[in-house]
């Protein structure tokens, strides 16, 4: 499990959609520690840097870098970009 959480250099080039596992249809039992929770987490999802939510394909990859989300974030509001509405 800890190799496929630290490795997100999963070929997700050409995928069926079909194969993938719907993020929606994934239950989390809160009831459970963090780790039953993770480990069952993947367990259903299967691949956590590919899969579906309805009909769109999610890809999830991660850059080499020390910033964190949050800090990325944070510069990109300062920056004065806005987000697009839908």
């Amino acid at each position: 499990m800890q190799n496929l959480l630290s490795n997100n250099s999963h070929d997700t080039g050409a995928v069926n959609i079909d194969d993938l596992v719907d993020i929606q249809d994934v239950v989390i039992d809160t009831s459970l520690p963090k780790e039953e929770r993770l480990q069952s987490y993947l367990k259903q999802i299967k691949n956590p840097y590919c899969y579906k939510c309805d009909d769109m394909v999610v890809r999830i990859s991660f850059a080499n870098t020390d910033a964190t989300l949050e800090d990325r974030l944070q510069q990109y509001l300062l920056s004065g970009s806005r987000i697009p509405t839908l």
